[in-house]
């Protein structure tokens, strides 16, 4: 290339990443400690380079799991692979734009935003300005912010990250090329799919209690229990979306959930916290059709959600223990939702079952972490040779949901509610083979991550919960 080939000065937040390094800070450090959400707010008030400098230092990100837009990496390469000079001129803080400028290796000089002030618009164009005098420089953006910096180049180069942005162009400034971010967009189906509606199908344990009290042909508790589900799917999808936010580090790591659309970056960090309030906000507001005893749980699971975020899910044993609690606090609230609360004997039961099921959820996360290699579960207190010991009690609790179950039929309880209890013994065998099958497929890599959900795929499921129902049919 020759020397009178101008330099190209580049953004970095929306252009080269397809996340805001600033948003990431505070949700790293948010996470690390939650006071940081007040204190914040005394940064921002000394000026956008202040919070940018506190939260960077508070916050850790591993650059090289960022979700970084391919064609314009590779675009910068070729640029730098035909001699050409290229300066990273970003609003990020400067420590934070250093790592990701050693991380590609494409950049000969970085600017970023230091305690000499915010290098954003305005203060971008005058900087990149005065180190071209002559307007001799192309420059790479995303953002209506960039404009004051095309203002002052030869050429443009766009990421159409809103649309019409490029029709913007300042006059005389041609466009030279534009790359597309329409498929990272956060769009009605993005949002759709970072509230994971295929997660619903565990919050069917809500009718549960309806099906064990035989009120499933009262119309007021289907009813009930039908605000009981949706309440609970909303307020469900709103955890996820806080799980999400907090995890973006440990999913950007994982094979499959780096996909997500917060961690891929389909979805940004702002709209995903404005759905996360929105879900939860239906969710509460669902729950006030119900009994207050059903609004006490809900609560507590949001509680033991937040918690489990924040923490419990990188504690080995008490993260499944969690998660047990979870799926069984599905079935209390049911209960209180149509004023029929479950019995102990099917607390014990679920939560034996479930604290099994949760295990086969981390024991499937391993076995398929080691055929890829892995030695550790991203983000989780687990490694590789764990695997036995939780086969070991997952298995364990999976037998003792079965003696639970045989307990109860031979138990009293069972007699007052079904006139052939007898015929109950054969769920004992059906709750053996669908258990142990599950795990079977785990121990075989044929399982997905969570074994609810593949369940609700999983067509010899579907068969074993038709007999399920005969046999309860049979013996009422």
């Amino acid at each position: 290339m020759s020397d009178a080939e101008p330099p190209l000065y580049t953004d970095l937040d929306g252009t080269i990443l397809s996340t805001d390094l600033l948003y990431e800070s505070f949700v790293s450090a948010f996470k690390a400690s939650p006071w940081v959400a007040i204190q914040s707010i005394g940064w921002l008030l000394q000026g956008r380079a202040r919070l940018k400098e506190e939260l960077a230092g508070r916050a850790s990100i591993d650059v090289a799991t960022l979700p970084y837009r391919e064609p314009v990496v590779t675009f910068l390469r070729e640029e730098r692979a035909r001699g050409r000079r290229i300066v990273l001129a970003t609003a990020s803080w400067e420590s934070l734009a250093h790592s990701v400028a050693r991380h590609l290796g494409l950049f000969d000089e970085v600017i970023a935003t230091s305690r000499e002030g915010n290098l954003k618009g305005e203060a971008k164009a005058t900087r990149i300005a005065a180190r071209s005098a002559d307007g001799c420089f192309d420059y790479l953006g995303d953002s209506g912010a960039d404009i004051a910096v095309w203002r002052h180049c030869r050429q443009a180069y766009v990421v159409e990250s809103s649309p019409g942005l490029s029709s913007r162009m300042p006059q005389g400034i041609p466009v030279q090329r534009v790359f597309s971010a329409r498929e990272e967009g956060t769009g009605l189906r993005t949002a759709l799919r970072a509230l994971r509606p295929h997660q619903w199908a565990k919050n069917l344990l809500v009718f549960v209690p309806l099906l064990a009290a035989h009120r499933f042909a009262d119309p007021r508790s289907v009813a009930e229990a039908a605000w009981a589900f949706a309440a609970f799917s909303l307020l469900a999808s709103g955890t996820y979306l806080l799980n999400d936010l907090l995890d973006l580090g440990a999913d950007r790591a994982h094979p499959r959930k780096r996909l997500r659309p917060l961690a891929s970056g389909a979805l940004s960090i702002p709209a995903g916290a404005l759905l996360c309030v929105a879900a939860l906000a239906g969710g509460a507001l669902l729950s006030l059709q119900l009994p207050p005893l059903f609004r006490v749980t809900l609560a507590t699971y949001l509680l033991l959600t937040v918690a489990y975020s924040l923490r419990l899910k990188r504690e080995p044993i008490l993260d499944v223990v969690s998660l047990a609690s979870l799926y069984t606090l599905r079935i209390i609230a049911g209960g209180f939702a149509i004023e029929a609360p479950a019995s102990s004997w099917l607390l014990a039961f679920a939560m034996f079952l479930f604290f099994s099921l949760a295990l086969v959820k981390r024991y499937a996360e391993l076995v398929s972490l080691e055929i890829e290699g892995a030695r550790s579960a991203p983000g989780r207190g687990y490694a590789g040779h764990d695997v036995e010991l939780i086969l070991a009690l997952g298995s364990a609790s999976a037998m003792v949901s079965g003696l639970v179950l045989a307990l109860y039929v031979n138990g009293e309880s069972a007699s007052q509610l079904y006139s052939r209890p007898a015929i109950l013994w054969i769920l004992c065998p059906i709750l053996l083979y669908w258990i142990s099958r599950i795990w079977l497929l785990a121990a075989r890599g044929q399982m997905q991550d969570d074994p609810v959900l593949f369940a609700v795929k999983d067509g010899v499921s579907y068969y074993v919960a038709a007999a399920g129902i005969l046999i309860l049919a049979l013996a009422k």
